[in-house]
């Protein structure tokens, strides 16, 4: 037999080989980058040290609401694309690496950057010089470059990227299809690589320093936070007013476009705004007013809608009813819900306090929406999913600071 003639190995690709590691691959910012390379060819190691959500994934189920997930996931394990560890030392030992884990905020609210630090310490002894690392979540400014210089006081070689995820929760695998991504690198090298990673799944580039991509992530945020707390705050003036700001946002919005991007009041949440916004408040030596007056006009609106049903009903006498526990609407994702900031306070005054939601999971105190509203005096909509647009509340009094309910006894 002709040596030509020979059919060709198939390439046997393993966890170790793959073309690429996704570090924190299950969690919200790991799972849509996972699919969307899956769903251009690329065989993805999705490491996580959640055993339970990677068996949840390896059995075909998507473990939280993500838009399109199902389909791309289903896909990728029939086509053998992905593969699911746990520990260091099953990372690719050549393709990229990118790690989702960000700077996250103390009780003193200034970023912790150990956290990363820790977390790429313990991946280095598997790490080949040559490999290109990169870094996804919120980064304290300069932190690209901190490690850089770290691993470079090891004695390390390694490309250096930040390329900041800017998706909404829900609907990342639409959004990094349709927008633009942010990249940077810490040498021409990890640049170029870099940009013939993300141009696989992105439909444009954008080329920054490190430094610039880890502002351009915060002052998305902050910036959107602060649109919250604008809103917010005009809600409260047109309430202690007597008014209803709701007519008047439609007024302000009605055919006129530069107040279009006035969001609707609200609970402005999650894990991402008000932890950036704090980010920025501390590289800023807490000079940054805007975004600390949006963190006592947001955080504080909770607190404020009590004070005032303190003064008009005797809640001591009364049993509570939160709708929606998740930090956002159509989400099953409850992390930094100002709906639990509603519970806690709640629960000094109240003679009880019911809570439900249709989508979250994890919290066994959740009652069934039928048993809260009949159990409830007052009933508190705190997360404005879609389901709760016509329930009948039975004539009890509701607490609608979104504007979503129709037909409700709307007290506030």
């Amino acid at each position: 037999m002709n040596t030509a003639d020979r059919p060709t190995a198939a390439r046997v690709v393993t966890a170790q080989t793959a073309d690429l590691t996704v570090v924190g691959g299950a969690g919200h910012v790991g799972i849509p980058l996972v699919l969307s390379f899956a769903a251009k060819g690329m065989t993805v190691n999705v490491n996580d040290i959640n055993e339970q959500t990677l068996a949840t994934l390896k059995s075909g189920r998507v473990p939280f609401i993500e838009n399109g997930a199902q389909l791309l996931l289903t896909k990728a394990l029939a086509d053998q694309r992905l593969f699911f560890t746990s520990q260091p030392s099953e990372i690719s030992s050549k393709g990229p690496v990118i790690i989702t884990i960000g700077t996250p905020v103390d009780e003193f609210l200034n970023p912790v950057r150990d956290v990363i630090q820790r977390c790429i310490d313990t991946l280095l002894p598997h790490l080949h010089d040559g490999q290109l690392l990169v870094l996804r979540s919120t980064l304290y400014p300069g932190t690209t470059e901190w490690i850089d210089n770290h691993l470079k006081r090891q004695g390390r070689n390694l490309k250096v990227a930040f390329c900041p995820e800017r998706i909404a929760q829900g609907h990342g695998i639409e959004e990094l299809s349709r927008m633009p991504q942010l990249i940077s690198g810490t040498s021409p090298e990890a640049e170029k690589e870099v940009a013939a990673l993300f141009g696989r799944i992105a439909p444009e580039l954008t080329l920054l320093k490190p430094v610039e991509a880890e502002f351009a992530k915060l002052f998305n945020n902050a910036y959107r936070y602060i649109e919250f707390a604008v809103t917010n705050q005009f809600y409260l003036i047109a309430k202690s007013a007597g008014l209803d700001y709701k007519l008047i946002l439609q007024a302000m919005k009605h055919d006129y476009p530069r107040a279009q991007s006035i969001p609707t009041p609200g609970f402005a949440a999650g894990p991402c705004l008000v932890k950036d916004t704090m980010q920025l408040l501390a590289y800023a030596r807490n000079e940054f007013a805007l975004g600390n007056a949006a963190i006592m006009v947001n955080e504080g609106l909770p607190l404020h809608i009590i004070g005032d049903l303190r003064r008009n009903y005797d809640l001591s006498q009364m049993s509570v009813g939160l709708l929606g526990m998740a930090f956002k609407a159509e989400s099953d994702d409850p992390r930094a819900s100002l709906s639990y900031k509603f519970k806690k306070a709640l629960a000094a005054y109240a003679r009880s306090v019911l809570t439900t939601d249709p989508f979250v999971t994890e919290d066994a105190d959740l009652l069934p929406l039928d048993e809260v509203i009949a159990c409830s005096d007052l009933l508190i909509l705190c997360t404005p999913h879609r389901i709760y647009k016509s329930v009948n509340f039975a004539g009890k009094p509701v607490v609608d600071v979104w504007g979503l309910l129709e037909n409700a006894n709307v007290v506030y």
